[in-house]
């Protein structure tokens, strides 16, 4: 095919689908055609203050490849974890990496034309590197694919991905200077310092590498560790020329480039709207490994074929979630909050079966009885707060995300001796210093998902919560050993020095709160595994955060290592004995006994408490305001933006006033969540690779366990359904229908209620009742029918 005829036919198909936003497909389950969900995905919504592994259109569910324009990654971060990447108030893009997870970034291409530049550049001058400006009006995001024009050089450039293959296309000018950079050696997002990297032309159209990286969480976490990425890629056209450069510096007639800095170009005379395409496999173990990547994904596949399956791949998984109402919007919030849930936490193993281990040599999937993989193994952000939101919507609707992250956390465990709450390549990078893996899996043994070594998983569990000899940083907790011998960790520390060893924490209280927590998870399973003994003795470190409730302030209140709360004494500081949160926030964190946190408190000053906390935040967006700040809502008296607070809008269904539930949580739906570049998850909040858009799915669902699924036998509490109609296609395949009829914006409440034809009088169910799917039926309206849901509240403790 000529370039011309090409060009054009390529023109008309992408105006063809984008006008409609991908109404091209379609939904074929049923067998009856139905409106594709693609067109409520919005990836740019967000994207102010969006962290490293947040804005990546051009990716699969769970995919390694990743790709995305970058506006400012190759200036790093300061602390390992800040916003960095793409930002929509940028207006140059620099490159378009293909790695992007929690400390994992790398490998940067950018086509260029004109003068030979080897650097990005400044973001606020184009003129000083290769990078480029662009107008967002000639920028079209979706799922599973990217397009921008880059106005400096008049190239288009199009990404897609398969799980594990990056696609390039990018259409020149007629143009004697057009270049392709392979730039590999420089820092992108998380990646920290890049310690080596390597890259060669292996003929005249194939070039292979690998870069080495030494992230700021590995540094703290993991000191030993690195992080490789491989890649092998093949160019559609052979250059005219290659060149080298690095920090070195730039050598015209090289195919190969070594260390910090090292990159290739390739040169070309392009004809007007001539494309060029690029294929890259990708692996995190070996460049072999990322050929058969390659090989296995990509090989026949042409650049809109694999859009076309990344689109497919992504309607239907975004599909096992069906709303419908006349609210646009919301549909927009709720599948672009799918979207990113499904969007984090990429595969880390090959098509082999191939992932890294911690020491730098090559673990191996094992097989089934017909020689399949049964599990993922995945790089992955921390779970601290996950239970509240995305650990829910897989079990849900997507157990094998939740048993790939079982089985990853397991595979650590036995390389390691400890869970790990983050994940880069089998190295720590816990983030919080904490570890909530435990209580995570846990409620995925609970809620019935046991695909692995139940006993391994529940030993694993167990030294989580209980065991501190020889524990390393990187697993956290390491001030397990004074909450297990005095059942709370005390406070130690202060001002700007932040400490957490066998003695205590600066973050004692919230420690405290957490392990309690988690050790009721833990006890559950044992509960669940008939471990009578260990049940007993786990579920009273359960109760652990009375010691630290204050019966005067009715506040958890840190204490020193005496056992004296400490003084002067802010309840709304936070980071003195409070993580990113304060006492306000914190005294709620006892989901695992509601009811006893209400006794304490009292059950009127309780609601008025909390009904009052809401009313107030309401006037700062639920939490930090329009500050565009990840932290910008930790001092408050509720901070949606942050983890400790997502469970809290749920406690008046334990308390007697569920229509307060429904209320809040449906204004936290309406106006924490927006649908713009800067108002999307809050005002620059951290999404932490799904866990804010997880939430909204759930509450729009009307569906959420304030434990977690951690209960021997679940529960999950009912909120205010938000749309006219949702059908879930369950996990173990049966499917839920839930309806709200006389639904509106201002309709609220829940006036009655019915399962499956039966009245529903409480504001919970049983989780494997629910699971057995049928349809929940609601009754809604503008004023709160207080006699309904209050007959029996959610069992508190079991």
């Amino acid at each position: 095919m000529n370039n011309l005829v090409r060009s054009v036919k390529l023109v008309f198909t992408v105006a063809l689908c984008s006008a409609s936003l991908m109404s091209c497909l379609t939904s074929q389950e049923s067998g009856v055609k139905q409106e594709s969900v693609l067109k409520y995905v919005d990836p740019n919504i967000g994207t102010a203050h969006s962290r490293w592994f947040f804005y990546t259109p051009a990716a699969v569910p769970y995919g390694m490849a990743k790709l995305a324009p970058s506006t400012n990654g190759h200036y790093g971060n300061k602390d390992g974890w800040e916003a960095v990447g793409y930002d929509t108030r940028h207006n140059s893009i620099e490159g378009f990496v293909h790695f992007h997870e929690w400390q994992v970034g790398g490998v940067s291409f950018m086509p260029t034309a004109g003068e030979l530049k080897v650097r990005p550049g400044d973001l606020e001058n184009t003129g000083s590197g290769y990078r480029s400006a662009f107008d967002r009006k000639n920028e079209l995001a979706e799922p599973g694919y990217y397009r921008v024009v880059l106005d400096e050089h008049q190239i288009t450039a199009e990404l897609t991905a398969t799980k594990r293959v990056g696609f390039h296309r990018y259409t020149f000018p007629e143009n004697d200077q057009s270049r392709i950079m392979l730039d590999i050696g420089n820092v992108q997002g998380e990646s920290g310092w890049v310690t080596d990297a390597s890259i060669k032309m292996v003929d005249d159209t194939h070039f292979e590498g690998f870069v080495e990286t030494y992230p700021k969480y590995v540094k703290k976490y993991d000191p030993e560790g690195k992080v490789f990425m491989y890649f092998y890629g093949e160019v559609s056209k052979k250059p005219l020329r290659v060149g080298s450069f690095s920090e070195k510096g730039v050598e015209a007639s090289a195919t190969v480039a070594t260390g910090k800095g090292a990159g290739l170009y390739l040169e070309y005379h392009t004809q007007d709207q001539e494309s060029i395409e690029i294929k890259v496999g990708l692996s995190y173990t070996s460049t072999q490994n990322a050929r058969l990547n390659l090989a296995a994904e990509g090989e026949k596949l042409s650049f809109d074929k694999a859009r076309e399956q990344a689109q497919s791949a992504w309607e239907q998984e975004l599909s096992k979630l069906q709303v419908e109402g006349p609210d646009e919007r919301d549909k927009v919030k709720f599948y672009t909050g799918l979207y990113h849930a499904l969007l984090g936490r990429g595969v880390a193993s090959d098509v082999n079966g191939a992932f890294p281990r911690h020491d730098g040599t090559i673990g191996q999937l094992p097989r089934d009885a017909k020689g399949n993989f049964s599990y993922n193994f995945m790089n992955t952000d921390a779970i601290w707060g996950g239970y509240w939101n995305i650990t829910q919507l897989w079990a849900l609707a997507y157990p094998q995300h939740y048993n790939d992250f079982v089985h990853t956390q397991l595979q650590v465990y036995k390389e390691r001796g400890w869970f790990g709450d983050g994940i880069a390549n089998s190295n720590f990078v816990s983030g919080v210093g904490t570890n909530m893996v435990g209580l995570a899996v846990a409620a995925a043994y609970n809620a019935g998902i046991r695909d692995y070594d139940t006993e391994l998983a529940y030993k694993a569990v167990y030294a989580n919560e209980m065991s501190w000899k020889n524990r390393v940083e990187g697993s956290g907790k390491m001030d397990v050993k004074a909450f297990v011998e005095r059942g709370y960790s005390p406070f130690i520390g202060g001002g700007d020095l932040f400490i957490t060893d066998s003695t205590g924490s600066t973050f004692s209280a919230s420690h405290t709160m957490e392990y309690a927590f988690s050790a009721y998870a833990a006890a559950q399973m044992a509960k669940s595994m008939g471990k009578t003994e260990d049940y007993q003795k786990l579920m009273k470190y359960a109760g652990g955060w009375k010691n630290l409730f204050n019966p005067q302030s009715k506040l958890i209140h840190p204490k020193d290592i005496h056992g004296n709360f400490i003084a002067p004494f802010d309840p709304y500081q936070a980071w003195r004995g409070f993580q990113e949160g304060n006492a306000i926030q914190y005294t709620f964190f006892v989901p695992q006994n509601p009811e006893a946190l209400i006794s304490a408190v009292g059950k009127e000053e309780f609601n008025t408490r909390l009904n009052s906390i809401f009313a107030e935040s309401q006037k700062n967006a639920f939490g930090g305001g329009k500050t565009i700040d990840a932290f910008a809502g930790i001092n408050a008296i509720y901070n949606h933006g942050n983890q400790p607070n997502l469970h809290i809008s749920w406690l008046f269904n334990f308390s007697g006033q569920p229509w307060l539930t429904q209320k809040w949580t449906r204004a936290i739906c309406d106006e924490f969540y927006g649908t713009e570049g800067v108002h999307g998850y809050g005002y620059g909040q951290d999404e932490d690779q799904g866990q804010l858009g997880s939430w909204y799915n759930l509450a729009a669902l009307g569906l959420f366990d304030v434990k977690g699924f951690t209960d021997a036998r679940p529960v999950v509490q009912i909120g205010s359904p938000l749309f006219d109609k949702a059908t879930i296609a369950l996990g173990n395949k049966k499917q839920l229908v839930i309806e709200a009829e006389n639904n509106a914006a201002e309709n609220v409440y829940i006036q009655s209620a019915e399962f499956n034809g039966k009245p529903l009088n409480n504001c919970w169910l049983y989780r494997d009742e629910l699971m057995q799917g049928g349809k929940l039926k609601f009754v809604m309206g503008s004023q709160p029918n207080k006699n309904w849901g209050v007959q029996a509240p959610p069992p508190s403790v079991q």
